[in-house]
């Protein structure tokens, strides 16, 4: 038991949680833009594998995490071209494109990574910490908290930029429309087409970058499947949070929670069977959904395409 309370295990617990959590928090808050506009991305388990893949791959060639998360970004848009061509522009059946999209992804992924890395095992190391002076000094979370990549600290300010342009600007009020009466978007003056083009883009370029932050930081690597269901529950995680960002960061670190107390009861002597560890995250959602199901909003017009001047 010395173990569970000791400092160092502290600290590496709390680091794998905020690990665990960012990738799900960005593709969540990409899904909430999306879905307050009224488009429901099944596919963004497809589009993180194919950011996750952009980002490894440019990592991996130029040695630079950076300019890996800004391939991951524009490997979530790209993705999401077909979602913005057949389910915007079209009005195409939004859940099986969003499947489709899934499944491509999968496959493309899979196929481009056994072909060119496969036959060895690839390591992108860790990103360089920043160290923030005096707060990284704090007693066991210091450390955790503090001494966290450069990337960890810029995609907090941008999920923050964004819960403040979703819920404090008329492009946030425009997005919402779009999602809860595109009509009245429509007959104020607004194009309900722009502005579901635009949650779709910034959709991809955040489920992108948690597809990236998921390779590049919290694995150093890319595997087939590597998202490994997340996308998913970043959709559930979207529709219990109602629109709310921050209820969508706290979700999360539930999320990560689960994910890291796993190895954690392994680590002070628990004899946790692997399947079990693999299984609990997805136990966590569940049960989460079936609590709080009845209190989940989603905007009216969410999957329905509209057509300009229809009432």
């Amino acid at each position: 038991m010395n173990d569970l309370i000791s400092a160092t295990f502290i600290t590496v617990f709390v680091a794998t949680v905020l690990a665990q959590a960012m990738p799900l928090i960005l593709a969540a808050v990409g899904e909430t833009v999306g879905e307050q506009a009224g488009v429901l991305n099944l596919g963004i388990e497809g589009v993180m594998l194919v950011g996750a893949y952009a980002a490894f791959v440019a990592t991996l060639l130029t040695g630079n995490f950076w300019l890996g998360m800004l391939a991951g970004a524009v490997g979530g848009v790209v993705a999401n071209l077909a979602m913005l061509v057949l389910n915007v522009w079209l009005g195409l059946n939004q859940i099986v494109i969003g499947l489709a999209i899934t499944l491509i992804g999968e496959g493309l992924t899979s196929v481009l990574y056994l072909q060119n890395y496969a036959k060895s095992t690839t390591s992108l190391g860790q990103a360089p910490a920043l160290v923030i002076p005096g707060l990284s000094d704090i007693p066991i979370i210091g450390r955790a908290l503090f001494q966290q990549s450069a990337i960890f600290w810029a995609m907090l300010i941008l999920v923050a930029v964004m819960a403040f342009l979703l819920a404090r600007t008329n492009w946030g009020l425009s997005t919402r429309s779009a999602g809860q009466k595109p009509s009245s978007l429509d007959a104020a003056g607004g194009s309900v087409m722009k502005t579901r083009s635009q949650a779709v883009l910034v959709n991809g370029v955040f489920v992108g970058l948690g597809g990236a932050y998921l390779a590049v930081l919290t694995t150093s690597t890319f595997t087939p499947g590597l998202t490994n269901g997340l996308g998913f529950i970043a959709i559930v995680i979207t529709m219990l949070s109602r629109g709310r960002i921050l209820l969508v960061v706290l979700t999360s670190l539930i999320y990560g929670l689960a994910v890291a107390i796993g190895p954690a009861l392994q680590v002070v002597g628990f004899n946790v069977p692997a399947d079990f560890i693999k299984m609990l995250p997805f136990v966590v959602v569940m049960l989460t959904l079936i609590v709080f199901a009845r209190s989940s909003v989603v905007p009216p017009a969410l999957g329905a395409a509209y057509t300009r001047g229809a009432r």
